[in-house]
């Protein structure tokens, strides 16, 4: 069920640099975890200075896996093309996680990480992160608009709680068809959805652990 939607107070996450935007997704996620005295925490990007001294002020515990390297240069070991039909490796992809307690997070920084796999593999990949999650644990993404073709961040980092700041490749495509809102819901037990639109080519989606 979709949850609600906001506005970006911002214009950032525009194209052509790096780009830093208040956000109304993240204000919500410290909000909804203002009880939890150290969260734990999955970055699913590279791991920046920034991001660490952020977390680490909020008394975070963090776990680190460069998925969106491992996704956007991972062409020769996540293909199997040996048959007329290329498969996407999912478990391969999957292993590249690291060794989270189940049920031990309390939120997963997923980036744009949706929007840069097959839509075959996308199932699976959230439910091994939703059991990586605690009863009520987010996982909060980026999900390009379908008028959004090229600019894939790479890099995403918080600059404060409530910024967040990107490097993007404005000249790559997104290599798969934009992921809609009916389309996350369906990957959400329960479809525990909060959506904040802004005026980035981007929304803000926060999928809830029921």
């Amino acid at each position: 069920m979709m949850r609600g939607t906001g506005r970006e107070t911002s214009a950032g996450l525009a194209a052509g640099h790096p780009a830093i935007a208040t956000s109304q997704g993240l204000t919500w996620l410290w909000q909804h975890l203002q009880e939890v005295r150290h969260p734990y925490i999955l970055d699913c990007g590279a791991i920046s200075p920034a991001t660490l001294k952020v977390l680490m002020e909020r008394k975070a515990k963090l776990f680190v896996a460069d998925l969106l390297s491992v996704s956007l240069d991972g062409e020769a070991k996540l293909w199997d093309r040996n048959q007329k039909v290329a498969v996407f490796k999912t478990s391969e992809f999957i292993s590249y996680l690291p060794d989270v307690p189940t049920g031990s997070l309390s939120a997963i920084l997923s980036w744009n990480l949706l929007d840069l796999l097959p839509e075959a593999a996308r199932l699976a990949v959230m439910d091994k992160l939703f059991s990586f999650l605690q009863p009520l644990g987010v996982i909060f993404s980026f999900l390009r608009e379908p008028s959004q073709k090229l600019g894939v961040g790479r890099r995403w980092w918080l600059e404060s709680q409530n910024q967040v700041r990107m490097d993007q490749d404005e000249k790559r495509a997104f290599p798969y068809p934009p992921v809609s809102n009916r389309g996350i819901e369906k990957l959400v037990p329960g479809g525990n959805v909060k959506i904040f639109l802004t005026r980035s080519g981007r929304r803000e989606v926060l999928s809830i652990k029921g």
